[in-house]
């Protein structure tokens, strides 16, 4: 990975070695070829990236948010989400960063060969059980082996897309275990991920519950009852939290004036904007922009 030259805070998927789209490496490794202050800096991603901690603890920040980790955790980074190592000291792990265009699309997949297969059904972090982390770091393991295997570098790129199809199905299954086999199918919990996927695309346009529960087929009763089920949080609490993210991403990650970010978000009053950014995290836009990019 590296820094893209316009954006210092954004990394940018640039292997090293060869050219492929999958990358498999341990933190140290990053420690040795990377100054301390860029590790320690906080980012935003322009790819995927797992990072599964192997050795000692280290609390790291997702989405501003600190996420505790030790051995067997297994944090799940997408493109555009904030993250920082926290420490670059007192821990170790591996770290496997890809493009998602690298992964096969649903077209590209037949549905009883991978008929789990998606990174939104994952959560940013994974405790895994002794038993689960040694079968998830022997995936790891065989992924770095088979990058610097002798081959023609289609072959290795196929060979490597099917171990990272493998890893992800595994981990899907591990949480589906972990949340509950029935759980996982119930009308609830598929309800709620329609509905977090319409959030990702709508946030900036639809603020209210009323247009996912019309866009769903389904009230919005029933819809802040799946959002409860899910994750213990209103329908209406997860719309406001996930503008909310992409406001702080917005102030921290770019210089565009606080009305425009304002404007984007769907907010028709910059001062409208504000009053909303200060009840939900508890400072205005000024102060958070200057606590993170200061």
């Amino acid at each position: 990975m590296a820094r893209n030259a316009s954006k210092v805070d954004q990394l940018a998927y640039r292997p090293r070695g060869r050219e492929l789209d999958v990358e498999v490496f341990r933190f140290t490794d990053l420690r040795r070829r990377v100054a301390r202050a860029e590790i320690l800096a906080l980012y935003h991603y322009t790819f995927h990236t797992l990072i599964c901690v192997t050795d000692g603890a280290v609390t790291q920040l997702v989405d501003f948010q600190p996420v505790t980790c030790s051995a067997g955790s297994l944090l799940v980074l997408r493109p555009g989400q904030v993250h920082s190592f926290g420490s670059d000291e007192g821990w170790d792990g591996w770290m496997v960063l890809f493009r998602a265009e690298f992964l096969p699309s649903e077209a590209q997949t037949a549905a009883d060969l991978l008929p789990a297969l998606g990174l939104d059904r994952l959560p940013d972090h994974l405790s895994l059980s002794t038993a689960d982390f040694h079968a998830v770091s022997e995936i790891i393991t065989r992924m770095q082996l088979d990058v610097a295997i002798d081959a023609m570098a289609k072959d290795v790129h196929a060979l490597l897309r099917y171990q990272l199809c493998a890893l992800l199905l595994r981990l899907t299954i591990l949480q589906d275990r972990q949340v509950g086999g029935a759980d996982a199918g119930s009308l609830a919990v598929q309800r709620f991920a329609k509905f977090r996927r319409l959030v990702e695309q709508n946030y900036a346009g639809w603020h209210q519950v009323s247009a996912y529960a019309s866009a769903l087929g389904c009230t919005e009763k029933s819809l802040t009852r799946a959002a409860l089920e899910a994750t213990g949080q209103s329908a209406k609490s997860v719309i406001t939290a996930r503008i909310a993210l992409e406001a702080k991403r917005l102030l921290v990650h770019t210089d565009r004036p606080i009305y425009l970010i304002a404007e984007g978000l769907g907010f028709e009053e910059a001062t409208n904007f504000a009053k909303f950014f200060k009840r939900e995290t508890d400072r205005t836009p000024i102060g958070f922009r200057r606590q993170y990019k200061g």
